[in-house]
């Protein structure tokens, strides 16, 4: 049996996100094949996170920049140490790399934040997301963690590939590991069973807040005028109130937060409207709409990482990832044409029950693709492998000894030097 060890950077919360949907996966995996689970992390408690201890995991708090947390995970001893996300191991791996010198050291990315923050900035300068400047200072930040590590989780085999291509990260480090999701749904409702479009996604999340911001101005005004009875039902973890004041009845806009059955919500709905315009990693909402027959439109970053075939084999359709009113001359033709097509695909969607099923139908080939390209050994096994062999496996990793020689030095001392200055503050208080 092994001791696993997670540190979160928040807890888990499968209802909330692609990314607590991920951990809650990994942790059921160590937890069935017979091994020792604690999750430890420095957030704030969270209402939505998961009940670790009812699924057999002790879970603790540690501190930042302090040294209680050596003790903490000395006294722990773990074979394997699981880092969510490379801000998690920016802090905490020196001090794991130090305590507990053969643990296997993990990072799991959820996504490629670098990515994300790129394509964002692309799309503030009014840029193609896919024209990204890749080689920023985020990315470097986020490849040194990679590269520290003994073995990378990477969720999307498009971020695999661009690790290895553009970044140099060695094959042997990464490990492709997607997105659980299960099978198409028994008795999904049909056509006339169905009623409105949905979007869904946490509001705290940057991409998704934009493409409501999308939906709000551009392209839900446009449906609604083709559609005059027709709601389009917002659901999501944390609305903030600028969220609900966008709530209104007449335009059948309808903020209604958190979704108790997200299930429920997409099987129920006839239409999903995505219209993202950057982001990274897989796309929950859009793998739960396939589970549940429901026909999606998004855009390639919604595609990306699910499906690299054709778009006409997606269960809905794939349209352009562009909007804005800030632009002029050539830009605003392609601009009203790219709102047309999306608006144009709901209508047609939503009323057109032949074009409905034909779509609907593709949801369970989807699935079947997307599910075939997971390894078949499972990720326990393959961890438990490498934390037999973790002498053997690190010799063969020349730029992860090159980058804690260089890298993490800087870190270790800053996170020593706010301890030492947390210290004394303490002793002069009177």
């Amino acid at each position: 049996m092994l001791n696993i060890v997670i540190i979160g950077y928040v807890w888990p919360e499968p209802n909330s996100s692609a990314a607590g949907q991920n951990m809650l996966s990994i942790i059921k995996q160590c937890i069935a094949t017979g091994h020792q689970v604690y999750f430890l992390t420095a957030a704030t408690d969270s209402e939505h996170k998961i009940d670790l201890n009812a699924l057999g995991v002790k879970s603790d708090a540690i501190a930042l920049n302090c040294s209680s947390f050596n003790k903490q995970i000395a006294s722990l001893n773990p074979d394997v140490v699981i880092f969510d996300r490379y801000m998690t191991e920016e802090q905490f791996s020196w001090r794991v790399k130090e305590t507990c010198p053969n643990a296997l050291r993990v990072l799991n990315t959820e996504d490629l934040h670098s990515l994300r923050q790129a394509r964002l900035e692309a799309v503030k300068h009014q840029l193609d997301a896919r024209n990204a400047k890749l080689n920023t200072e985020l990315a470097q930040r986020e490849i040194a963690s990679i590269l520290r590590s003994d073995i990378t989780l990477v969720i999307s085999q498009y971020e695999k590939e661009l690790l290895t291509s553009h970044y140099g990260v060695p094959e042997s480090q990464l490990r492709y590991h997607p997105l659980p999701t299960d099978t198409l749904i028994d008795n999904t409702p049909t056509f006339e069973e169905r009623a409105h479009f949905v979007h869904i996604g946490n509001f705290r999340h940057a991409p998704n807040w934009d493409a409501l911001l999308g939906l709000k101005q551009y392209i839900w005004p446009a449906i609604k005028r083709a559609l005059p009875t027709a709601e389009l039902h917002i659901y999501g973890a944390y609305p903030p109130k600028k969220a609900t004041q966008l709530h209104n009845e007449n335009q059948g806009f309808l903020v209604k937060g958190w979704a108790d059955d997200a299930e429920e919500v997409m099987k129920n709905a006839r239409v999903l409207l995505t219209p993202i315009r950057f982001g990274a990693g897989i796309k929950g909402k859009l793998l739960e709409a396939a589970r549940c027959a429901t026909p999606s439109i998004t855009t390639w970053v919604g595609k990306e990482g699910i499906i690299n075939s054709s778009s006409s084999d997606w269960p809905g359709a794939i349209c352009p990832a562009v909007y804005t009113a800030s632009v002029s001359g050539s830009k605003v033709k392609a601009i009203d044409e790219a709102i047309s097509e999306y608006v144009e695909r709901a209508v047609s969607l939503h009323n057109n029950s032949t074009e409905w099923q034909e779509a609907s139908n593709k949801a369970q080939p989807l699935l079947q693709q997307y599910k075939a390209a997971a390894h078949s050994q499972p990720l326990i096994d393959y961890l438990t492998k490498k934390a037999a062999s973790i002498e053997s496996h690190r010799e063969s990793l020349f730029l992860q000894g090159l980058v804690w020689h260089q890298s993490l030095t800087a870190s270790k001392y800053m996170s020593q030097w706010i301890e030492a200055k947390n210290a004394n503050a303490e002793k002069s208080k009177p």
